[in-house]
């Protein structure tokens, strides 16, 4: 079993079926981690 955690917030986002135990980064919200993101959908 997996988990996807945000980047910013450490929040589990979702869970995936995998062989091993793996996490994957990602993020939860457009709130989360807008540094970066010059490009933003508003």
């Amino acid at each position: 079993m997996g988990s996807i955690v945000c980047q910013s917030c450490e929040q589990v986002i979702d869970y995936y079926e995998d062989e091993k135990v793996t996490v994957l980064y990602g993020k939860c919200c457009s709130e989360c981690g807008k540094e970066g993101m010059e490009h933003s959908h508003n």
